[in-house]
């Protein structure tokens, strides 16, 4: 195996960059912007440049990188092709292919949420566990599933998208991504801010210090100070989150969930309330799996990224 490896974690403003050695040293980091000008199309050839330029300044020879590991805002197949990013204006192409040619190295790509979970089980919360699924709550739910230390794509790369599983049938507002009912809507930090100012717009009575505008973080600190609507809701997500959870398991039978994400910041509160109803949803078989959170936070997706290469 050679020296270095680069991990990209692709966003739709930014794209962060590492400079890595193959054991799983993270050498630097830096970002670039993300030109979505003209359908995407000046995104890979940036990245390209701004791998050259790091090998100049550091003094690199192209024969000591082993190549580059990245993760997209999409679905990805096994074999690299993206079938599109609508926000960053890409179509259905072979993107291992394409930045390969760019750079001569070997690239390897994923879903950004799967590639971050892979990072977690590499280097982060889930080291020493070979098949796990980590789940991000911040403005959304993203999921990534890990078997035998393996990426599970799904034959479209949609494998993972936990957020958008169907939890309620009586929701009438509509998710981002056209459904209704999706677990995102609830157990993310907008969807846990949105539950609770349906509950208090039914229930105008309700004593709680939560008023006017508040964010998941109030809540969640309302909920420590014994806050009743503030722990109702958070029961709620505990709730959502754990029944699905219970799910996944009957089909993944993973040994441990990794909890990250801004909300995950929470820390116990939210666990327990995860953990309460999982117990109670949990085929036996899987009940026994362990919580841990996250811990590479905004690295994940480049520590990822270097592991797959590393595959």
């Amino acid at each position: 195996m050679k020296k270095y490896a680069f991990g990209v974690d692709l966003g739709g403003t930014t794209v962060k960059m590492g400079l890595f050695e193959t054991q799983g040293n993270l050498l630097e980091t830096w970002e670039i912007p993300t030109n979505t000008t003209e359908n995407g199309r000046h995104i890979l050839p940036d990245i390209a440049d701004a791998v050259e330029k790091k090998l100049e300044e550091k003094g690199i020879s192209h024969l000591d990188i082993e190549g580059i590991g990245m993760g997209v805002p999409g679905p990805v197949g096994a074999d690299g092709t993206v079938f599109k990013c609508v926000n960053l204006g890409w179509g259905v192409f072979n993107v291992e292919e394409e930045l390969g040619q760019l750079t001569g190295f070997k690239v390897k790509a994923g879903n950004d949420a799967n590639v971050a979970a892979l990072g977690e089980m590499w280097q982060g919360g889930g080291k020493g566990f070979k098949s796990l699924v980590m789940v991000t709550l911040g403005t959304g739910v993203g999921g990534g599933v890990i078997v035998n230390e393996k990426i599970l794509t799904g034959i479209n790369g949609a494998a993972g998208e936990i957020g958008h599983m169907p939890m309620r049938d009586d929701e009438t507002d509509t998710c981002g991504c056209g459904k209704k009912g999706c677990l995102e809507q609830y157990a993310s930090a907008t969807g846990i801010v949105r539950i609770t100012k349906r509950y208090l717009d039914e229930h105008t009575d309700a004593e709680t210090d939560l008023k006017g505008d508040f964010s998941a973080k109030d809540i969640f600190d309302a909920a420590k100070e014994g806050d009743k609507v503030a722990l109702a809701m958070v029961d709620e997500v505990g709730l959502m989150l754990g029944k699905a959870m219970a799910c996944i398991a009957c089909v993944v039978d993973p040994e441990a969930f990794v909890i990250g994400g801004g909300m995950a910041k929470a820390g116990e509160i939210l666990l327990n309330a995860i953990k309460k109803y999982y117990t109670q949803y949990a085929f036996h078989a899987s009940r026994d799996v362990e919580f841990k959170p996250a811990q590479l936070s905004n690295n994940a997706g480049i520590y990822g990224g270097v592991r797959l290469v590393l595959e």
